[in-house]
Order: structure tokens, then C-alpha cells, then sequence
């Protein structure tokens, strides 16, 4: 096989210098994103057999990464599962990282959100790097979600400044 670029994932993103998202990589890109230097996979995608490589754990931890699977389904995304993704990305500070799912829609907003909450990203900022990717106003579902976690962080940020 020939050798493959992180930069030729589905939907790769740069969020910065340890930090890319993207759709669901094949076994190549994920050996290039070991040779890359990174150090943990996140997948946010629910592991449907035509996404998911049949064994994309066992083969990334033969890479000698970390593996963290936390499934968000695509009809139903939760505050409990950006939640869960903080804890972990909080956890990972010192790590670089590929947070992927099936099409880089989920791991994109869940990226650009944690970025809005934790590392003083803007609203457009964040916004920009979600609808670089797609449009979440095409996705009801979505919107709501995204719109919930925003509203979230604002009040967080609020209660700070009292």
C-alpha cells in the first residue's frame, strides 16, 4: 500500500499543532497519524459497520496510542456526551490527538464547542471551524444541541464574572 497523509482523512481538519479531526480514517491514515506522532484516537462515531474498520481498537493500540471510544448517536447528541468528551480532551492537555467519527460532523462541533468552553476560542471561531466541515442547519438535531452546549458555556462563563 502505498503511504498515506493525515491530511488526506475524510474531512480532515487542523485545530492546531496536536489537535485534528476528521472522518473515519483508514488503517493507512491511522499507521500516518501514529508516524505522525500522535499519541490518542478519539472516536465519537457509533462504530455502524459501514463506517467503522472491524477492528479499529485492537489495530490502534498495535500502533502503541491510546484508544477512547465515546459513541454519540447522530439523531440524539447529548450534553452528557459533550460532557464526557470534556473530561476526557481535559485529561489529553499534553497529548495530540485525532478525534474522529464517521464524517467529521461530530467530532468538528464537539471539538469547536470544547475549544469555545476551555481554550478561549470565539463564538465565530468556533462556529468558523464547524461549517468549514458542514452545515449543521440542515440537521434540526444538531442545531438544538449545538445551540444547548453554546448557551451552556455562556452561562458558565457568566456565573464566572459575578
Amino acid at each position: 500500500m502505498d503511504a498515506q497523509s493525515i491530511e488526506e482523512i475524510y474531512n480532515y481538519k487542523k485545530a492546531c499543532d496536536h489537535i485534528i479531526t476528521g472522518g473515519q480514517p483508514s488503517e493507512e491514515q491511522l499507521r500516518a497519524v501514529a508516524d505522525a506522532g500522535f499519541e490518542v484516537i478519539i472516536n465519537l462515531s457509533t462504530n455502524a459497520p459501514h463506517y467503522a474498520l472491524p477492528d479499529e481498537e485492537g489495530l490502534v493500540r498495535t500502533l502503541g496510542l491510546q484508544y477512547h471510544y465515546l459513541p454519540v448517536q447522530w439523531e440524539t447528541p447529548t450534553a452528557v456526551d459533550f460532557e464526557n468528551f470534556i473530561e476526557l480532551m481535559e485529561k489529553l492537555t499534553d497529548k495530540k490527538v485525532l478525534v474522529h467519527c464517521a464524517a467529521n460532523y461530530r467530532a468538528s462541533s464537539f471539538y469547536a464547542l470544547y475549544a469555545l468552553q476551555k481554550r478561549q476560542w470565539s463564538e465565530p471561531q468556533a462556529d468558523a471551524f464547524i461549517v468549514d466541515v458542514w452545515q449543521p442547519d440542515e440537521y434540526p438535531q444538531w442545531l438544538i444541541f449545538i445551540d444547548l452546549i453554546k448557551r451552556r458555556i455562556a452561562a458558565k462563563n457568566n456565573q464566572g464574572n459575578l
